[in-house]
């Protein structure tokens, strides 16, 4: 099986080259990610708890679904992709704002991204991937925003990122 490739770019998010995504996360080198929000006619947000044996940040709660660009793939095509494969759906997206961040995890692999934020909106119910999500549910972002500081532990560094620096826009944004 050929490991999957990120996209490395520079602070521009211009990209300059291509590298296994492990190989990217051991060296901590900056690479283009997408973080899809996707919101229900209440205004709630479809949360997931990632698969309890991901290589990183298993069993934690965090946005709709996340993932790397292909090579030649807009941030959209990449975020209706992985919705798909993760939650079972696909729904329009539209580009919001997005940030590098920098997140060093316990077994040594470091997230450092130009994360693209992508917001959709559906109703129904998801049909999840096992492989990649433990559950989900859906959560207003005033309670989101409790939890998180309640129990910070439970969540992805990315998520608490967007919320801390960016829920006034994502709260302005959505429908």
């Amino acid at each position: 099986m050929i490991e999957e490739q990120v996209i490395l770019v520079n602070e521009n998010d211009e990209q300059i080259g291509l590298m296994g995504k492990m190989e990217a996360h051991e060296k901590a080198q900056l690479h283009r990610a997408f973080s899809v929000f996707v919101f229900n006619q209440k205004n709630e947000l479809m949360l997931q708890q990632r698969a309890l044996h991901k290589y990183h940040t298993p069993g934690l709660w965090t946005n709709t679904c996340c993932s790397h660009q292909r090579d030649g793939e807009t941030n959209i095509q990449a975020g209706k992709r992985r919705l798909q494969e993760e939650m079972g759906f696909v729904t329009d997206l539209e580009e919001t704002i997005s940030f590098i961040y920098k997140a060093p995890f316990d077994n040594g692999l470091t997230e450092h991204e130009f994360d693209h934020v992508m917001i959709g909106y559906y109703n129904d119910v998801p049909n999840i991937n096992p492989d990649e999500v433990a559950e989900w549910k859906w959560m207003s972002l005033d309670a989101v925003k409790a939890d998180i500081k309640a129990l910070p532990d439970l969540y992805t560094a990315w998520f608490k990122i967007i919320f801390e620096k960016f829920y006034e826009h994502i709260n302005i944004i959505k429908k």
